[in-house]
């Protein structure tokens, strides 16, 4: 884990919230602050390369960039790259890279549902996983009921209503309708974004 903006460094507990960040959105950074209420620090994670899904839209450097400046404001926010895409890859590297004890990955609901049904053939499957790392889960149109023998290791990420529709997708979708999509964006990326869509 390469960190651009440090901060992270000997915590106790680390939150990790990974993402394709294309665009960043205040609904992401609604959750990077409420994981700050389980953790010592927070890292916004951008993975080198994505294990389930090609990076199309703004280049990864700039994506980059748009982190920086959305977390220099924020305190309690880092930002890293990870060389690894999947969440039990990163928080090998995230413990590696801050000496954190508890490593907490921070996801919606629907990320939630694809990693714990994942099938991981011969590789980690989440039960070893979840050894590893814990969720924690924003709801997303619905909250996560996890499988009873992972809830020890799932908790609920409580964030104020409004969130449930914002995404990059819709951000991206906004703009190629000629649509208002500034009220989902950090105000600092607005002239950026709107260049790279």
């Amino acid at each position: 884990m390469e960190f651009l903006l440090a901060g992270a460094a000997a915590l106790h507990t680390v939150a990790l919230l990974p993402g394709a960040w294309n665009p960043p959105t205040l609904a992401h950074l609604a959750m990077s602050e409420a994981a700050l209420s389980w953790a010592d620090g927070a890292v916004l994670v951008l993975p080198r390369a994505f294990p389930h899904k090609a990076a199309e839209g703004a280049p990864l450097q700039q994506r980059a960039e748009w982190l920086v400046r959305v977390a220099q404001s924020r305190p309690g926010l880092s930002v890293a790259w990870s060389d690894g895409g999947l969440f039990v890859e990163m928080a090998r590297e995230a413990r590696q890279a801050t000496g954190a004890g508890r490593v907490l990955l921070v996801c919606g609901t629907d990320a939630a549902e694809r990693i714990v049904g994942w099938d991981y053939g011969a590789g980690d499957c989440i039960d070893r996983q979840l050894e590893e790392y814990e969720l924690l889960v924003a709801p997303r149109q619905s909250a996560y009921e996890p499988p009873a023998h992972l809830a020890p290791r799932i908790h609920t990420l409580r964030l104020g209503d409004g969130w449930h529709d914002v995404s990059s997708s819709e951000v991206r979708a906004r703009i190629a309708a000629h649509m208002e999509w500034e009220s989902l964006v950090p105000s600092e990326l607005h002239e950026s974004v709107r260049t790279a869509y």
